[in-house]
């Protein structure tokens, strides 16, 4: 089993994906929360978003990473 750390560069040759343009629910909480997840519970702080899935699975997201991941369907 080969293993990885999180920043390592390994010498491989990736190649490029960009994700699919799938839209998902989603609503910015006002105070902090928690989801119950396959992986464990996952806290969101007041700000973060609250998502929901394709499969209909909820998830928090942190600000900053909406921000540079999602924009917002109107």
């Amino acid at each position: 089993m080969i293993r990885f750390n999180q920043y390592d560069d390994p010498n491989i040759e990736f190649k490029k994906a960009i994700k699919k343009p799938l839209p998902i629910s989603c609503v910015q909480m006002d105070e902090e929360f928690e989801v119950a997840t396959l992986e464990g519970i996952m806290k969101g702080k007041k700000g973060d978003w609250l998502m929901k899935g394709v499969n209909g699975e909820l998830y928090p997201c942190a600000h900053d990473i909406f921000i540079k991941s999602y924009d917002l369907i109107e």
